[in-house]
């Protein structure tokens, strides 16, 4: 059986050649980058390397780039360095209700700390309320985190606007993982990104940080990343994250989304598109099947080789309800039977046409049967 693979927003499949450069880099460029002799040299060139590809594709600096084990360190990084760094000027900081946990976490740990947080709400595609942001700006905020691409949903927040209207002063943050490689990412203050999103290899990310921008490190020990990351870099997945990083972003992915978009429009009834037509991203598709359970729609896929999402898979408990549709104001159906479609270059178009077909057959049977028990 073919496997159909569509969760590309949780993980995606490595590229050969990252796979192949990492073990190179496991079995002879072995050396540690802080070592003076040759394999350290030779290290420390292969990190350099990395660090250039993923500037590049992010259109910064190479000394901007700073290696993490992945998107939630960066945004952790982030968040805690910038807000640490800039308390003795006030305590306002600022974020939206549909962040990834990674972010919204930090900010509940923030507000323990004494911080006050402000939750920007969203409309029913998911964009960011502009008058809610508007009038949340004042001279005592000091930090503003704002997701690029929304993992769940694929809306495209208005990063360069929202960073042009911050108070002076602020630090300006994005969680870019979803973005990365697939949209254009605004340069601001501070950037996440992560390694398996691009089809890199998993434990592995960066924080871009403005030249200029100040913030407390997250660990200390050794120096390493100039004392902003300690720790022994991990040079295989910083090596597998700069190429991919290098290699991605091919494939006609926009084509993959509007057959499977289309296809499911013409061919199944009593459902609502949740991701918008326009301002998102090409990588997603959510779609709630009205009258169903996504988990049960989940499984029955799966027996058909294809693997789709019913929600995010970025926390490991996956109890309750998504709080990215809970704050678009969904109504519990929608919520209950919503899917998540995530694309890459190595999904085609005509696949998509076998996906509607399973889709619409498990959708019309559980619909029947109320379960497949």
């Amino acid at each position: 059986m073919k496997t159909i693979y569509l969760d590309n927003s949780a993980t995606t499949r490595q590229y050969d050649e990252v796979t192949d450069i990492m073990v190179k880099m496991f079995k002879e460029d072995f050396g540690n980058p802080s070592s003076m002799h040759g394999l350290g040299v030779t290290a420390e060139k292969a990190v350099r390397k990395a660090r250039k590809q993923v500037a590049d594709k992010l259109g910064a600096l190479e000394e901007e780039i700073f290696f993490t084990s992945g998107g939630t360190e960066a945004d952790n990084t982030a968040i805690f360095g910038a807000a640490h760094a800039r308390k003795r000027r006030g305590n306002k900081i600022i974020t939206t209700a549909v962040e990834h946990p990674a972010v919204l976490e930090a900010f509940k740990r923030l507000e323990e700390e004494g911080f006050e947080a402000i939750y920007l709400p969203v409309d029913r595609e998911c964009h960011v309320d502009m008058e809610a942001y508007k009038q949340a700006l004042s001279d005592d905020v000091i930090f503003i985190s704002v997701m690029t691409v929304n993992n769940e949903i694929g809306t495209i927040q208005p990063i360069r606007e929202m960073y042009d209207m911050k108070p002076e002063g602020a630090i300006f943050h994005t969680d870019a993982v979803q973005a990365f490689g697939k949209v254009e990412v605004p340069l601001t203050d501070l950037i996440s990104v992560s390694g398996h999103k691009i089809h890199g290899p998993k434990g592995i990310g960066a924080l871009y940080i403005k030249k200029g921008t100040v913030i407390e490190p997250f660990m200390v020990g050794g120096g390493q990343e100039k004392h902003m990351r300690s720790g022994t870099e991990n040079v295989p997945g910083i090596v597998g994250f700069g190429l991919a990083a290098e290699l991605c972003g091919k494939g006609d992915v926009k084509r993959v989304k509007e057959r499977l978009r289309n296809g499911i429009l013409s061919e199944i009834k009593d459902i609502r598109i949740n991701t918008p037509e326009e301002d998102s991203a090409d990588s997603i598709l959510n779609v709630s099947f009205l009258g169903t359970r996504s988990e049960v729609i989940l499984h029955r896929l799966e027996q058909d080789g294809i693997f789709v999402s019913a929600g995010s898979a970025c926390s490991s408990n996956k109890k309750g309800r998504s709080h990215v549709l809970t704050s678009m104001k969904m109504k519990d159906e929608e919520i209950d039977g919503a899917i998540r479609f995530s694309f890459s270059e190595f999904n085609t178009v005509e696949e998509m046409d076998f996906v509607t077909d399973r889709v619409k057959n498990a959708v019309a049977e559980f619909r029947r049967l109320g379960s497949f028990r």
